[in-house]
């Protein structure tokens, strides 16, 4: 099935967004539970049953709408390189994303569903399942936010190169003298920085939708954490770059971590070499 018209992808657009609601039901089901079985993967990260329960969905949603494409979750049995690198298409996901918000139970946590084509991130469905909120954007089509069903076009912000005020969003639960150093140098450009600090993909999608205007994240993600977002963030106009400035792109290495990288919005070439210090 080719992906190169609007119309195709668009044809996977509602589906995929429903798939995320039914994956977001099932985390809240997990959630309202005193106990949410966490255990830690071989790399100390926390897994829950939730987890666990929208992997399933999305799984299983996903196969039954495009049987040919394969699905890489982060809670997928491991795919070889050898094999994965042969994928022009696949969807790409991360069932709970912000798994730590999870147990913290401060609700800054979402779905991401992706579909990558042709190493590029094409169609993506970012859910908060306890704020019902959904973000959508399909490459072409645009962005969009759904508050409580309530449906709306979003658009990254402008940055203008007189700003002076520079509105940014951290990680909660990954702050580190990493950021602090980037703030330091930022602050020479722009002296007046509003810091928000929040947890999972969410940060790239409150870029996307013109609330921040830059997202510098300076720590270990991997391709799950990001796909989603980034989908949404170029549909809204917005940009998800390496330090060195180039787009980033899915599958194109045996590992799947991603490099130090900045989420904005719309930017010119100026602000972006004040950015990418």
């Amino acid at each position: 099935m080719p992906f190169s018209d609007l119309a195709s992808l668009s044809a996977l657009f509602e589906p995929t967004l429903a798939i995320a609601r039914e994956a977001g039901a099932a985390i809240l089901q997990v959630y309202g539970e005193e106990d949410v079985g966490v255990t830690f993967k071989d790399d100390k990260s926390p897994l829950t049953r939730a987890d666990l329960a929208a992997h399933q969905v999305i799984v299983a949603g996903l196969q039954a709408l495009t049987p040919a494409i394969p699905v890489l979750s982060e809670e997928s049995v491991a795919v070889p390189w050898d094999t994965r690198r042969q994928w022009q298409r696949y969807w790409l996901v991360d069932p709970l994303d912000g798994t730590k918000e999870f147990i913290k139970r401060n609700g800054e946590f979402t779905v991401n569903i992706a579909l990558i084509d042709q190493g590029d991130a094409v169609l993506g469905a970012v859910y908060v399942p306890v704020q019902d909120v959904l973000y959508g954007g399909l490459q072409g089509g645009g962005a969009w936010k759904w508050t409580a069903g309530r449906r709306e076009r979003i658009e990254a912000g402008r940055l203008k190169a007189e700003a002076t005020t520079l509105r940014v969003v951290a990680s909660r639960s990954h702050k580190d003298a990493k950021l602090a150093g980037w703030l330091a140098e930022a602050q020479q450009y722009f002296p007046d920085i509003e810091l928000v600090s929040m947890g999972s993909s969410l940060k790239i999608c409150v870029v996307a939708e013109g609330m921040a205007d830059v997202y510098p994240r300076l720590g270990p993600t991997s391709e799950w954490d990001t796909a989603a977002a980034q989908a949404v963030l170029e549909a809204a106009g917005g940009r998800l770059i390496a330090f060195d400035g180039r787009p980033y792109r899915y599958n194109t290495k045996e590992n799947l971590l991603n490099p130090n990288f900045l989420a904005l919005g719309a930017v010119d070439d100026t602000l972006l070499q004040r950015l990418a210090h």
